[in-house]
């Protein structure tokens, strides 16, 4: 059976688009549905962000966004968490943060929803790095497996509780092991 692409809109008319609840992703021309995030989804994103924000946002290092769209590269995306580093943080000319995130995140987090395609999520992840993100990770509750990619390597993969998951240089301070992000489900 013969399928048919979906017409291309452009990036600027995507941007033009109201947002939506779950958040649409603008990937080669194509608008693209992210998965209404789940319970596993939402108790390792909400920890993460406090995690790394309680480490780093209170020394001005980093800070986490959850659900940021950045658009960068010809594509317009929404990480589960987004963390930049304190000086790559784009900002009002009052200081504020900005609305606006036209760049990759420093380090990009995606935590795989039920249905959702592994091969796309993984494809954001490489296209960050390949504009300027220092690492990103990959969380799938369901294989309770964790995958990182760090800019110029291979990827890791991590499925040890006492395993120490690597993180950006930035964020050399911030310790997370393996079996942490795990617990957080059985809390």
């Amino acid at each position: 059976m013969l399928q048919i692409a979906p017409p291309s809109i452009s990036l600027k008319d995507f941007l033009d688009l109201p947002e939506t609840k779950p958040a649409q992703e603008y990937v080669e021309g194509q608008v693209i549905q992210k998965p209404m995030p789940q319970g596993k989804h939402s108790v390792i994103q909400g920890e993460l962000v406090a995690v790394i924000n309680s480490s780093l946002k209170n020394r001005k290092i980093a800070r986490a966004f959850p659900e940021l769209r950045c658009t960068f590269g010809g594509r317009s995306i929404v990480p589960d968490l987004s963390v930049f580093a304190w000086s790559n943080i784009p900002r009002d000319d009052d200081g504020k943060i900005a609305n606006f995130f036209p760049l990759a995140p420093n380090w990009a987090i995606e935590i795989l929803s039920p249905d959702q395609s592994q091969t796309r999520v993984i494809r954001n992840i490489l296209h960050c790095l390949n504009h300027g993100s220092e690492m990103g990770w990959l969380i799938d509750p369901a294989e309770q497996i964790i995958f990182t990619y760090i800019s110029g390597k291979q990827p890791n993969i991590f499925d040890q509780a006492e395993q120490i998951l690597p993180v950006p240089t930035f964020a050399s301070s911030l310790q997370i092991n393996f079996g942490l992000v795990f617990d957080w489900l059985s809390e």
